[in-house]
């Protein structure tokens, strides 16, 4: 197994872009764009399910809400991707729980201490039919990284 650096901020929200995407403030002041690891989330373009997720992600990281971000790759475009935390809960976890978000399994590798709860939040969240899954297999457009 390879070892990866884990590198935690302490920042604050400033916003959300979407149903993956925050906007932060680190205690250094640098606003930076996080995008959500290990999941993928609709594009609120139109489609219900994205407008949800990013209402979801809205109500559990209103603006000013303290945050941890575990940091698990710089991505091409500038942003950072991470796992974020609120409370010690894990944000990108509540949303595939939810059925807001479904589970990332190219970029799985990178959330590999929760890689298994993610899987079980996605089957039980489809189970269940929350959010996106209540749709009867429809092709939804998510965002990309």
């Amino acid at each position: 197994m390879e070892l990866l650096e884990l590198i935690l901020v302490l920042a604050t929200v400033v916003g959300i872009a979407d149903g993956n995407t925050i906007l932060v403030k680190d205690n250094a002041g640098q606003t930076t764009t996080i995008k959500l690891a290990c999941i993928n989330a609709p594009e609120a373009n139109g489609q219900p399910s994205g407008l949800a997720a990013t209402q979801k992600l809205k109500q559990l990281l209103p603006p000013q809400t303290p945050v941890v971000i575990r940091n698990t790759e710089q991505l091409k475009n500038g942003h950072a991707d991470g796992e974020v935390f609120v409370n010690n809960r894990s944000v990108n976890l509540l949303l595939v729980e939810s059925g807001n978000a479904i589970v990332d399994r190219e970029s799985l590798q990178n959330c590999y201490e929760s890689k298994t709860k993610f899987l079980i939040a996605e089957a039980n969240a489809q189970n269940k039919r929350l959010g996106l899954w209540q749709q009867p297999k429809v092709r939804l457009k998510f965002n990309a990284k």
